[in-house]
């Protein structure tokens, strides 16, 4: 069974990749190479950090903000997120689904759940005023903050024995992973609050692994190519981060095993916060803006 998913998702990626290199190749801008290589640094370090467990959403927000050379408009910022790491989360995905059993209802119920609610996310996140986008990163990036300093503090659930869920605990999963599966439409990463629910209803911590993995794996590439469609997305950066992210995704799971990043994920908070803040100083300003612009 586990290969048959393995077998859809490798159909859906093909389509993806399609879509994704068809729109790249036909609107790149060849004055933009410099970008295309920055990216490529950026999303070798990101999901290389993503693949032992750091996250690649959050950072890459705070990198791009930091470097005052890349101009991401924060309206199409969830946008890139998605699809540059849609295939750097789908080789992580294929590295690591087989390695670990999970009950199988619980595994494809809940990637269904996810994958249905990025749909309606990314149509929804792809309209949205500019000011709103902030706004709702903004919010993003302190949930982001919160779950990793909870985790540091070791706060966080610490799960049960069970490796799937029936009954009333499964439609919570589910309907969990619906908006979990939309949140990533707007930047906030699906790994961090998976593993929380997947704890809170009694499952081992391990058990979070294939289903957030397998999640992302399907709810990338099907939420992304919304986002190309509409052109909601940065196509320099995106692809440099795709190129560097596949590369470190795979460096990271074959050579890396139990790297120390406990004061790793302390600086990720300061830049995720840090971050967090100029979010809202931008859509808040916007406000303030229009409501100048009314009383003149």
């Amino acid at each position: 069974m586990v290969k048959a998913i393995l077998g859809l998702l490798a159909v859906i990626t093909a389509g993806f990749s399609t879509v994704y290199v068809k729109d790249f190749r036909k609107n790149q801008d060849k004055n933009k190479q410099g970008i295309l290589k920055t990216g490529i640094f950026i999303g070798f370090i990101t999901d290389f950090l993503d693949a032992i467990g750091v996250g690649s959403f959050a950072t890459t927000t705070g990198i791009l903000k930091l470097n005052k050379n890349i101009h991401v408009p924060d309206k199409v910022l969830p946008g890139t997120l998605n699809v540059a790491h849609t295939l750097p989360m789908i080789v992580q995905a294929f590295m690591s689904l087989n390695s670990i059993e999970v009950d199988l209802l619980t595994l494809i119920s809940m990637i269904i759940a996810a994958v249905v609610g990025s749909w309606v996310g990314a149509g929804i996140i792809s309209k949205l005023p500019e000011k709103k986008v902030q706004l709702t990163m903004g919010i993003a990036l302190v949930g982001t903050a919160i779950l990793i300093v909870l985790g540091q503090f070791e706060l966080m659930p610490s799960g049960g024995d069970a490796m799937g869920l029936s009954g009333v605990k499964l439609a919570i999963g589910i309907a969990g992973n619906f908006v979990l599966g939309a949140l990533m439409t707007a930047g906030i990463g699906l790994y961090a609050p998976c593993m929380a629910m997947v704890a809170l209803l009694g499952m081992n911590p391990k058990a979070a692994f294939p289903i957030m993995m397998g999640a992302c794996a399907f709810v990338g590439p099907i939420a992304s190519i919304k986002f190309v469609k509409e052109q909601a997305y940065e196509r320099e950066i995106s692809m440099g981060i795709t190129i560097g992210g596949v590369v470190g995704s795979i460096l990271a799971l074959l050579f890396v095993t139990n790297m120390p990043v406990y004061w790793l994920k302390w600086l990720v908070v300061a830049v995720v916060s840090y971050t967090a803040v100029t979010m809202f100083k931008a859509g808040l300003s916007k406000d303030d803006a229009m409501e100048l612009n009314q009383v003149s």
